[in-house]
Parts: C-alpha cells; structure tokens; sequence
C-alpha cells in the first residue's frame, strides 16, 4: 500500500489552497465529504509527494483526475495536458458563467480539464445556485 503523505505537508497543502478545491474551487467546508491531497503527476508516473506535486481536492475532483495527467480537449479533439495548479493560474485556462453555476474552459487545457474531471457536475451547480444566493460565490481564483 502506498505511503500516505504527511499530516504537516497535509496541512501546508489545505492552507495553501485556502481550503479550497483547487480545480473546481469549492471550499471544503461545506461538503459532507473529506478533502483530499492529490499528487498532479501520480505517484505511477514517478509523481513525489513534494508540495510542489500535490493539490486540495474534492473528492468529485479527485475520483474523476484519478492518474490523469492529459485529456482531449473537446474543441479540438487534441490531447493536452490537464491543469495544473502549481504552475499555471486558474483565470487562464477557466471562467465561470453569468449565473454562476458553471465552469467554462477558455483554452484546450481548461476545456479537457473541464471535461475530465466533469467541473459542472450536477451536484456542483446545485452548490454554486446555494453559494449565488447566500452571496458566496462565484469563488475568486487561488493565485491571481
């Protein structure tokens, strides 16, 4: 069984991300289930559990990425790399919608990675409706 990472990388990992999923940006506080810390490039890939390789993720986020590191991008049927949180700024590759329910690629990685994990998953834009309202969201990016 693979090692877990630490409980102190764990934490820098959550603080970080600002306890925020850090591809479809839902704050961890209020789902029912635990966050994990995923590895960007999967330890199957030679992926290290340096902070530098992990990301705070939803559980939704997390089981759809699994050992993903490329998808096609639905626009051009190209393989491309997925989004990576620690080198590449969300308000490049995602925008949400007017409403504010859903999550919109506006390059090939965020249209695959939109695509890949299902960042409008029905459950999500249920959220984000309770989130509108309660004047919550939409979620501001981590890093711009």
């Amino acid at each position: 069984m693979p090692e877990r990472v630490r409980v102190r990388t764990r934490g820098l990992v959550a603080e970080r991300a600002r306890f925020r999923c850090e591809y479809c940006l839902t704050p961890a506080g209020i789902t029912p289930s635990p966050y994990s810390v995923e590895h960007i490039f999967p330890r199957s890939e030679d992926g290290t559990d340096t902070p530098e390789n992990l990301a705070f993720s939803c559980q939704g986020c997390n089981g759809h990425k699994a050992a993903k590191t490329t998808a096609p991008d639905p626009a051009t049927r190209r393989i491309v790399p997925l989004f990576h949180p620690r080198r590449q700024q969300w308000s490049d590759h995602f925008g949400w919608t007017a409403d504010g329910t859903r999550i919109e690629g506006q390059s090939p990685t965020g249209r695959a990675t939109v695509f890949a994990l299902n960042l409008n998953r029905a459950g999500l834009q249920n959220l984000r409706r309770l989130m509108v309202l309660a004047d919550l969201h939409p979620a501001s990016p981590l890093r711009d």
